[in-house]
Order: structure tokens, then sequence, then C-alpha cells
């Protein structure tokens, strides 16, 4: 189960005009408990008993529930650059705690991240682990099963050495399939679960091999930057760039590009529809969101027509998520500082819901797969918040009905 969430940075790096934020991901299933007491490093060994009070609560505090749901997202504050592990609790009466748990520090300010349960040393065995893209063409995948880990389980491409040209200016050698430049958009395969897709400021797509770590194809389908991909289907590849298309690429026929789409903006990012297989979702720069259906890309009356367009937003939509168990049900968040909550039955999107969270420009939006009405934003302000959005009745009266209620998780960011 994923539950992306999206977190901070209120700084804003211009060479790669990346204003949305980090794909959130994560899951609650007592991911980081250890095998035993004695390879826990939280668990204090000490044979006098007087502290025995304190280090129970310092147990209790670093133990992750099976009940726990895991927020896990790219943070950035004073230049120091991290991965937050949150933990969301429902107590017994009913309001939730939310908290760091713990955080990994990261080389580079991060743009993007996926989850993935593909481990490369037995890929019959799931694991948690976590790619993050970054300004640097490095693409890192971490092992969140690991609490203390200060250094990626893997890399992929990046810097390789550096060496003097001739007029005494240092250049820099790239690995073998490396991006060159940075990483701004990242999706796991689910069925074919060793590949993992990255899109970047190269103005390229590459499909990666996580068994070997290294690169299986360079996709060159686009003019200006890759901002965003997504699997359509385990041989399906959508990615959206900076210079207005979607295109659609079938990996089975050696990565050919059978299909572009043009838009009317930068796309600023791109789902798939899990409830459709035939439809994709793309939120554009100029506050705009269009949907598609891959049949018009063999439609000979209609090709690459939207089956609808909306006016979401004044500003840029950073980011949209469909509800993973209610059909068209979707929320967009943008840099107006909104976050909206939309039907789309019939193609005919009307909004449903609204709020400001006080995040700032918002950077990511993710539902919960575990907890379905959750909805996790992260904005500017480097705050985060867990909207229950089953508390609106305006929500519950059109996807509620015949639902138990979410727990009640709408969370207030601290005041500043």
């Amino acid at each position: 189960a994923t539950f992306p969430t999206g977190s901070p940075s209120s700084t804003w790096t211009p060479t790669t005009r990346r204003r949305t934020g980090l794909e959130l991901f994560s899951t609650g299933l007592g991911d980081l408990y250890y095998k035993s007491n004695e390879e826990d490093p939280y668990i204090i060994k000490n044979d006098d008993d007087d502290d025995g009070e304190d280090d129970d609560e310092e147990i209790e505090d670093m133990t992750i529930k099976p009940t726990d749901i895991v927020i896990v997202c790219a943070h950035n504050e004073d230049e120091f650059n991290s991965l937050q592990v949150s933990i969301v609790e429902e107590l017994e009466d009913g309001d939730p705690n939310m908290f760091v748990h713990h955080e990994v520090p990261l080389s580079d300010f991060p743009l993007c991240t996926a989850w993935m349960d593909f481990n490369r040393q037995d890929g019959e065995q799931k694991g948690n682990f976590i790619a993050v893209g970054t300004m640097d063409p490095t693409i890192e995948i971490w092992n969140l099963d690991v609490v203390d880990e200060v250094e990626p389980h893997y890399v992929l491409g990046g810097v390789s050495k550096k060496k003097k040209k001739v007029k005494g200016k240092k250049g820099k050698t790239y690995k073998k399939g490396s991006h060159r430049s940075s990483v701004l958009g990242l999706a796991w395969n689910t069925v074919v679960r060793n590949a993992l897709a990255s899109a970047s400021a190269d103005k390229t797509v590459k499909v990666w091999d996580l068994s070997a770590g290294k690169c299986l194809v360079t996709l060159q389908h686009h003019d200006d930057k890759v901002q965003s991909v997504a699997w359509r289907s385990p041989e399906v590849l959508l990615s959206g760039s900076f210079d207005r298309t979607i295109a659609m690429t079938d990996m089975k026929d050696s990565g050919q590009c059978c299909h572009k789409w043009p838009v009317e903006a930068d796309v600023e990012s791109l789902v798939c529809d899990p409830h459709n297989e035939h439809s994709f979702v793309v939120s554009l720069e100029n506050g705009m969101v269009q949907a598609f259906d891959i049949r018009t890309a063999s439609s000979n009356s209609n090709p690459g027509q939207p089956i609808f367009t909306l006016h979401a937003h004044e500003k840029a939509v950073s980011s949209i998520s469909f509800a993973p168990s209610t059909p068209n049900f979707l929320a967009t968040g943008s840099t107006d500082k909104m976050v909206k909550l939309w039907d789309l039955s019939n193609n005919q999107p009307s909004c449903v819901s609204s709020l400001n969270p006080k995040l700032g420009a918002i950077f990511s939006v993710s539902f919960s797969i575990d907890n379905p009405f959750l909805l996790a934003c992260g904005g500017s302000k480097g705050k985060l918040k867990v909207w229950n959005t089953l508390s609106e009745p305006a929500v519950a009266n059109k996807f509620g009905k015949g639902r138990q209620n979410a727990p009640a998780l709408r969370n207030d960011p601290p005041t500043e």
C-alpha cells in the first residue's frame, strides 16, 4: 500500500522550474519492526532497572504498530535535505497524533519519490524501499525497513568521476546510462516489479532494471524537460513534458512512441485513472486539468481530443491524486494554496469541496490506500496535513454512502 504525501520546500530552484512537489508515499503495516530486541538500535541495553520506565517509553515511541499509518515525505529546510518518516496514529479518544518518527539525510535537493517493494537482493522477498530523484542526476534507493540508514541502499546513474578539460576546468563523467540533469519524476511498475521509470530535465525518460541497477532503455520523445511519468499498464508508459505534449510509449515495441497528445500548457503532473484502464488525467501550469482516453490514439474522427477540460485552479496545478477505491473522486493541489476535491462522474467535473490547509503553495496531494478517504497534503511552508475528506458533508453524501467513516484525521499544521 502506498501513502504519498508531499512535503516541502520553500526553496525553488529555477534550473528545473520544478514547482510540483514530492510524490509522497507510504504504508503503515509495521514496516519498521525489528526481528528481535537485540537487532533494534533503539532498545537500550542497560542492566540498571532504574531507567527501565524511561527505556520503555522510548521503545514505545519508536515502535511502529500495524495500525499506524506511515507517511514518508521529502523535506528541505535551511539547505538540509531529508526524508521524514512520520507516523499518524489513532488514539483511544479518537484524536489523532502525528509526529516525525525519524529522518534520513539526503545528499541533494529532493524533487520526486516513488515507493516500491522490490528487493534487488531477493526479488521474491518484498520490502519497503523508496526511490528519490534529486537535482543531481542520481536516483537514490533507500531501504525504509532500516531505521538508521545513512547511505542509500544503492543508486542508479550519477557522476562516476571528474576529469580535467583542456582549459583546466573540471568536467563530469557520468555512469553508463545515467541521466545528465535533474530527475523530475519517477514511476515504479507494480507488475514488472524490477522496472522503474524516470523523467528528467535532460529531456529523456529512462527505464531501469532494479535487479541489475542498470538503464534498460532511454526514450527521447520530448523536446523539453520531462516532468512526469506514469505506467498505464505493465507495457505502456506515459510521459508529460514542458514541450506541452503527453507521449505514450509501447515498451513491447522497443520503446517506440505510438501516440502524442498536445496540451495547452506545460505539464505539471500526470496520473492514470485506477478505475478506468483507458483514461489518464494531466494537470497543467495554467491551472487546467485535462482527461484523455488512450483509445483516441487510434481514432480517425477524434484524435487526441481531451474527454474534458477543467479550469481547476487560478495557478499551476502541481499535483493530482485519484482516490484508490472510490471511482470518479479526484484531488488537486495548486500553487494558489488550495486543495480541491472533484467528482468526475460522466466526464463532467464538479467541485465537491475545497480547503486552504495553510501550507503555502501546495506541492503534493495523495490519497491513502489503507484509509481511502484520507488525503495527505504538503506545501511550501514545510508542513504536512492529513485531511479526512469524508468529514466533509458533500463528500460523505456523494461518495461515502454505505461506507464506514474513516478515522477523524484532519490535522492542522503547527502555527508559526
